[in-house]
């Protein structure tokens, strides 16, 4: 406990130093392409996405830093999917990067900050350095969502990102203010501790509670702390909205499951009714308010929104009736979920890049007319990621809100019962939008003839993105026991 243990972060050190790397050999590479720092990237994030793979696969867990991080296999399963996600994202966002004079050193050097921002939220068990990587995450997408500088929508994205954000972090911070004034300790475990010796003022550990819900809430993009999301989807570069839509859900996840479920699990009947009130508003907003969008970008960010709700919905189940096996079930079912939402997110934004070319933005729904007629494999890619989101076999989505109503059912309470059919009745409201886009794609004539010409590489992952949608509704065992593997090592 009061040693160093650098060996447990020694990922994050090699991320740390490859972005300094990064950021100098760039200042020297007059490749339009910038071949030599991209690839200098993708090759960090193999090795630090290998070396978290290789740690999980060990199972063990280390305390380093002097008990500010907890290296355990939670935290390496969801840095891998992480470094996962960052790799495939530069690969979808590279030809669009280049065609609007973005593609330089800092989207690279950025994202990797970004990513250790994310990394080190992971491990975190300390307040402070759940803090720490929480603003080194978000300072990194402020400034890549205002990347395009002479774009005025995209700058006015930036800033209402910031302001939001900026709001967000205040609300976290002063919950936690409150949890060290009411405990005494920034540490996850003493927190934990001394919430269960029933030694604090019951009155401002709940207060501190709903602070930090909230600002959990805010990074989430659950209503009604979304009003960021949609406009910062639609105002970003689509490569940075990939950016901001993909990894840093994982990192919300996993302070949420730190913060809650291993410091606070004494008030956890506070904090759960919180999360219900979050899940219901937020399916209901965000399915009904897709419905109305035409911008396939603000859809999809309502989408996000009404997707999270879902996610609450088995974080709310996890600890009813004092029992530990509903919720192994409920979390490992609130993983999977985040992680096949990640994995669907990555491909859906990855046909819009795709389809995306020089002055002109694939934004609309419209944009996707007619597509299965000039592409009908990356139509049938789109159809898959589409049915995925909706919930539909026989895709990884269908096993994964599956997964989370068995949850709920399990808990054998009314209300989590009343609350699944709810779930279930929103998603048939939202399969309408999803459908809509297939519709579109299979039905319309097409507005544009063109021939869609991608990079080798693009082609390779967005098949194998969809193939893996598909194989992990197929076959969901595997990840689904992985996931359970990570959340039974919790406090171990």
């Amino acid at each position: 406990m009061n040693s160093f243990n650098w060996l447990a972060v020694y990922p994050e050190i090699i991320l740390l130093t490859m972005a300094c790397v990064v950021a100098l050999v760039d200042l020297w590479v007059t490749d339009p392409q910038r071949r030599p720092t991209y690839w200098l990237t993708q090759l960090t994030l193999v090795v630090v996405g290998a070396m978290h793979l290789s740690y999980f696969n060990a199972g063990e867990t280390q305390i380093a830093m002097q008990g500010m991080v907890v290296a355990d296999p939670m935290g390496h399963l969801l840095a891998f999917f992480a470094c996962l996600a960052t790799l495939v994202t530069l690969v979808y966002a590279r030809p669009y990067a280049a065609e609007r004079d973005i593609l330089k050193g800092e989207l690279f050097t950025l994202s990797l900050f970004s990513l250790l921002g994310i990394c080190v939220m992971l491990q975190a068990s300390n307040f402070l350095v759940i803090y720490l990587g929480l603003e080194l995450m978000s300072l990194s997408l402020y400034a890549l969502v205002a990347l395009r500088r002479d774009h005025v929508i995209s700058t006015e994205a930036a800033m209402k990102y910031f302001v939001l954000g900026a709001l967000a972090s205040g609300f976290l911070l002063y919950g936690l203010s409150m949890m060290y004034g009411a405990t005494g300790s920034l540490s996850i475990p003493e927190v934990l501790q001394v919430v269960t010796s029933g030694a604090p003022n019951k009155s401002v550990l709940v207060f501190g509670v709903v602070f930090i819900v909230a600002g959990l809430a805010f990074k989430l993009g659950a209503a009604p702390f979304h009003m960021w999301v949609p406009d910062v989807y639609q105002g970003a570069p689509t490569a940075v909205t990939l950016l901001i839509g993909a990894a840093p859900k994982l990192a919300a996840f996993a302070i949420t499951m730190r913060l809650l479920v291993e410091g606070m699990m004494p008030l956890a009947f506070d904090w759960q009714q919180m999360l219900l009130v979050l899940s219901v508003v937020s399916l209901v907003t965000g399915n009904l308010a897709a419905i109305a969008q035409t911008n396939l970008k603000r859809m999809l960010a309502y989408s996000t929104i009404a997707q999270m709700g879902f996610m609450l919905l088995a974080m709310a189940a996890g600890v009813i009736g004092g029992s530990s096996l509903p919720a192994t079930n409920a979390y490992s079912s609130a993983m999977f979920y985040l992680v096949v939402y990640v994995m669907t997110t990555l491909g859906s934004f990855g046909i819009i890049l795709l389809l995306s070319r020089q002055g002109h933005e694939a934004e609309e729904i419209a944009d996707l007319a007619g597509l299965a007629k000039r592409s009908p494999w990356y139509a049938a890619l789109m159809t898959l990621f589409m049915l995925s989101l909706a919930g539909i076999p026989p895709t990884a989505g269908f096993y994964a809100k599956l997964s989370v109503l068995q949850a709920l059912v399990a808990t054998g309470q009314s209300l989590y019962i009343g609350m699944a059919i709810a779930a279930v009745v929103m998603s048939l409201i939202g399969a309408y939008y999803y459908l809509r886009v297939i519709k579109t794609m299979f039905f319309d004539a097409p507005t544009d003839t063109a021939e869609l010409r991608a990079p080798a590489d693009m082609r390779a992952v967005l098949s194998i993105n969809g193939a893996a949608v598909l194989i992990f509704g197929l076959l969901p065992g595997g990840l689904m026991a992985l996931c359970a593997q990570a959340i039974m090592a919790l406090g171990h």
